[in-house]
Formats: structure tokens, sequence, C-alpha cells
């Protein structure tokens, strides 16, 4: 709670952190917007594959021009400036760099750079999380064995969800569920790039404005996203993972302490310590009044007569049982909170969200009749969705992570809505997101149960 005093201080010595961002898309902008306004922080590098963009961007959130003039490295640093290049290995192995921020969204290059970044000792904000999703427990355990800290996103709706589970767990209560909000309908795993901002709410003419990607947010309606942030969720915090993948149940924050319960209570879940999203829409697609479908939520329980009657007394609402109650927060605000990681990071050497176990995984899923032939187009695109799975049941199954299903070929036809394995497609072998994932396949195929800590725990205390 004293993360702004400690720039500060950082700021009056003449130390500010200083960062290297990979990527000045719409998160990373988001950032950048709020870092020249933050005391204590310097944006020396923004390393880019265009250049020319990266300065539009920080145009376009009103940078003044001489804040990314610098000619150099040393310049930078010498000026209070920020050099632009597309030298990124460079900027991660350059000495006056304290911190990385992984910002491309592009999950092969993501595990390259963090692999780079541990390499050099550099800890890393890693934005991008459908590497996480796919490597997350392997990228956490090399950067343990770098001594370096690597650290989900603030602002993104896992480390959110983190921070609400965190917060329950140290209060003693045991977590029943948690997740994210979404706006869902079951038609919308089929949405491509074409068709998602008929679906999402914005026109075409907002989209534009604001440099939206029609595929990253297509990423998010087709189900690919809430997927891969849960799968980030579960192998952070050890929560399970449902059997059939999310339900999406529609309702309203008033609705969570009563659908994020077990099925045989009149709630929605497999059993106590799950991952799940609530929807925004009714099945007809009539939209729900004070809905979650912008922020996160958790779900606790009241073990004892005398913890359920304190919830009574301060007027906590609850499920019927009075046992079950949910925290929330309403909105995410993505970049614009990511200083919170930053400041966690380089001040306390605390992430924000890190993997701490294997329980989920995303695996692509055909979105129509797929030929032999074709070429998958990954996360958010014309082909394929990504759908949350157990990890052992993926592991066992030989399934695609959805992080490694853009550009590769198909080797014979796969069904709408089955999802693909390793034999059905042709794939370089050879590259670091590959061999990473297929060790951590190896590290992590052994036969284990699907922890959860809370539930083993409420039930060894009834």
């Amino acid at each position: 709670m004293n993360l702004y005093a400690k720039l500060r201080a950082r700021a009056a010595a003449g130390r500010p952190i200083r960062i290297g961002m990979i990527g000045a898309g719409k998160f990373g902008s988001m950032y950048l917007s709020q870092a020249i306004r933050t005391p204590g922080i310097h944006i020396l590098a923004i390393a880019d594959l265009s250049p020319a963009r990266a300065i539009t961007n920080l145009q376009r959130i009103g940078w003044p021009r001489d804040r990314h003039e610098a000619s150099s490295f040393e310049d930078a640093r010498r000026t209070g400036s920020t050099f632009i290049t597309e030298d990124w290995p460079a900027m991660i192995t350059h000495p006056a760099i304290d911190l990385v921020i992984e910002c491309t969204g592009n999950p092969a290059a993501a595990v390259e750079h963090c692999l780079a970044s541990f390499a050099a000792g550099k800890d890393i904000i890693n934005v991008t999380v459908e590497a996480d999703a796919f490597c997350g427990p392997i990228l956490a355990r090399k950067a343990a064995e770098a001594g370096v800290v690597y650290s989900m996103a603030y602002g993104d709706q896992p480390a959110l969800v983190c921070e609400l589970v965190d917060w329950a767990r140290a209060c003693g209560f045991p977590v029943i569920a948690a997740g994210r909000g979404h706006k869902w309908l079951p038609a919308y795993s089929q949405s491509t790039p074409d068709t998602v901002w008929d679906h999402w709410g914005l026109t075409a003419a907002q989209a534009a404005r604001g440099g939206l990607n029609p595929r990253m947010f297509n990423a998010f309606l087709d189900g690919s996203k809430p997927a891969i942030e849960c799968a980030a969720i579960a192998n952070a915090t050890g929560l399970a993972v449902p059997e059939d993948g999310l339900a999406f149940p529609p309702g309203s924050v008033e609705d969570i302490p009563l659908l994020m319960r077990p099925r045989a209570e009149g709630g929605v879940l497999d059993g106590k310590g799950m991952v799940e999203v609530i929807s925004s829409l009714r099945l007809d697609g009539t939209p729900i009044e004070n809905d979650i479908r912008n922020g996160v939520w958790v779900t606790c329980e009241a073990e004892t007569d005398y913890i359920a009657h304190c919830l009574e007394e301060y007027n906590v609402a609850t499920d019927p049982s009075g046992r079950y109650m949910s925290a929330y927060k309403k909105w995410h605000l993505i970049g614009l909170e990511l200083g919170v990681s930053v400041a966690s990071v380089a001040l306390r050497r605390e992430s924000t969200g890190i993997a701490t176990g294997l329980q989920a995984d995303v695996a692509a899923t055909a979105k129509r009749d797929l030929k032999a032939g074709e070429l998958l187009d990954g996360e958010g695109g014309y082909t394929v969705f990504g759908k949350l799975v157990p990890a052992m049941a993926s592991l066992h199954a030989g399934y695609l992570p959805l992080g490694l299903a853009h550009g590769v070929k198909l080797r014979h036809p796969v069904a709408q809505n089955t999802c693909l394995t390793w034999a059905d497609v042709e794939i370089d072998t050879h590259t670091q997101a590959y061999l990473l994932r297929r060790e951590m396949e190896q590290q992590f195929n052994a036969p284990a149960e699907h922890h959860r800590p809370d539930a083993a725990r409420a039930q060894a205390m009834s």
C-alpha cells in the first residue's frame, strides 16, 4: 500500500526505474500514457518491429516529441527521454535497463523475449498472457533458476483475479471459485474478424479511432481470451478447471454467490475451488443489468456459523444459505493499471501473478469443418478458437495448444468443435516456443491429481 511513496523516493533520489518495452500497440500505449505521469519511471527504450508505428502511437497518446527523440540508449539515459529501436536483443541486454515489459501479443515471440530476459538477468512483466497460458509454469521455473522476477501484468484480468484470491486466502477464507466476466453467447465461438464489431458493441469507425485490432478483440469475443486468462489464473492459484470447459453462466453481480457454488447446492460448479466466467447476456441475447462483463470476482465460504453470522451482521450479500459471499472489481483498466506491476516487481521484487503449477491448458479447437492443407491462423482468427481444458487431460490427449496454432498446416480434415492434436498439424519443431512447450510437457506429465486446496480444506473441516 506504499508503492507510490516508494516511486516518489526513487524519483527524489534520481534513480528512476529504467524500463525497456517490447511492442507499443494498444496495451503498451495505454501504459505509456500513464508512465509519463508517474514519478520514478523512465521509459528508456521501446523496441518495435515498426518504429514509425510506435512513434505514431506515442503521438496519439500525447507524448511530447522531445520525449522520444533520443538517438541511442546512452542519449536516452542522459536526457531522460526514450530511444525507439527495432533491436530488442540490444535493449534487453543493455546494462541501463532494470525491467523489461513484453507487450507484443505474439506468444511465440513472447517466449523468446522472456528467455532472453532471463539469460540477461532482467526481470520481466509478460503482458502476452497467451504465452503464459501454454508454458507459464516452465517460464516461472526458469525465471526462478535465473534469479529474476517473472510476472503477469496487473490491469489484465488474471493478475486482478490473483489479487482477489490472495486477499481471500490471506483473510482465512477458502476460495470456492474465481474468474472474470464476459459478453458471451454460444454462437460467438464461430465469430471471425469480419463479424467481431457487430457483436462487440462498437462501430467500425470507433474501432478505427482507437486503433483497435479486430483479431485481438475477436479473440475475446470467441471465448479464446477468457480460456487463456482462466488457464493463467488456474495455474497461478491452483484452482481447478471445469472438465467440460467454461460454462459461461449468465448472471449479474448480485448473482455471483448463487451461481458460483457447487451444483449440488444450487450453483453451476463441478465442485469447490474452480475457475469460471460469467456472461453478461442471457441465452436469448438480452443484456443483464449490473453485469460483471468488464470485471473480476472471487467467491468465498464462511466455514463456521460464527463467520456466517458476522457476514449477516455486516449486511454482506450472500447466497440463501448465508455461507457464500463474493467480492469483485467491476472494471479492469488494462494497460492503464500496469504501473502496479512495474512498481511491485521493481521495488518489492514481487510478481503480480505467476504460475505455481500446471492445472490448465487451452486447446486449439476448430471453428468450422477444416480441410487438409489449410493453414491455421491462431487466436482470434478464422480457423480455431481456444477451449479451456484440464492440463493432464490435454497432455494425455496430445492437444495442440492455441498459442502454437498460428501458421501451421493441417495434415488432414478436422470437424467443427474438435480439439486439434499435435498429430493433426505440420509444425516447425525448432522454435524456442515449441521446444519450451515440449520441455514443459515432459516435466509436468506425471500423473497428478487436480489440486483444489480450498476444497480439500473445506472437506477436512466438515
